[in-house]
């Protein structure tokens, strides 16, 4: 048997043990993997051009605010000094009752992160729903630190796969580069495009959310038929 480290729990049979080693050693493998996708993924060869230098609306910061609506360019979106931009599209249709429940649970997460991804990187939410629909629910949940987008008068979710063609709304991660005065594509989250192997489901965006984590680390699991809801009781 391999150990790793001195550390012993209290009443932890040998057996534990010898389970515990074995899976220090698989962690130790995914961790590497992990590592490698990370750096595979940093290595892609630089995406096409932005297709156009969108307009969407934008509230002020302040959500309580419920008269600003502002023209944001795509472009605009990009920080002095920080050249990468992550948007995530947001399920929230404009004739959606409300919005997607897993959406919400993922940003929930973003929310509490977002001032720490910005000292890196520039981070934005759109959706397609109107601007103030999509505050409406980001007063609700709190979101005070995301910057959310309307995308309603642009093309933007269809182009960037964040729309089916028959106006469904898909979850979707794009990531842009800012190079001097280009903007280019260099990832999205399209493995949610790839039909999943039998007992999984896409996990196209489990890297940013905490809650699918956590419950891998515990005997239950993430179980087979829970998923995330915008209440509880």
């Amino acid at each position: 048997m391999v150990d790793f480290h001195d550390k012993r729990f209290p009443g932890e049979s040998d057996e534990y043990r010898i389970q515990r080693n074995k899976l220090i050693a698989a962690e130790i493998e995914l961790r590497k993997h992990i590592e490698q996708v990370a750096a595979q993924r940093r290595r892609l060869p630089v995406g096409g051009r932005l297709k156009e230098d969108y307009v969407f609306e934008e509230g002020a910061p302040d959500l309580s605010d419920r008269t600003t609506v502002n023209q944001t360019s795509m472009s605009a979106l990009f920080a002095d000094g920080k050249d990468s931009l992550v948007v995530y599209s947001f399920m929230y249709g404009p004739q959606a009752k409300t919005p997607c429940p897993m959406c919400t649970s993922l940003l929930d997460s973003l929310n509490g992160a977002a001032l720490h991804i910005r000292q890196r990187v520039n981070l934005a939410v759109v959706a397609k729903a109107p601007v103030q629909k999509i505050r409406n629910w980001a007063m609700q949940r709190n979101w005070e630190n995301l910057r959310l987008l309307s995308s309603g008068g642009t093309t933007y979710n269809a182009d960037y796969f964040g729309e089916a063609p028959d106006g469904d709304q898909i979850s979707i991660v794009n990531v842009f580069q800012r190079t001097g005065d280009v903007i280019n594509h260099t990832y999205n989250s399209e493995l949610i495009f790839v039909p999943p192997e039998e007992g999984q489901n896409p996990r196209h965006v489990d890297t940013l959310w905490p809650l699918w984590n956590v419950f891998d680390l515990t005997p239950e699991g993430r179980g087979e038929d829970w998923f995330p809801r915008v209440t509880y009781d």
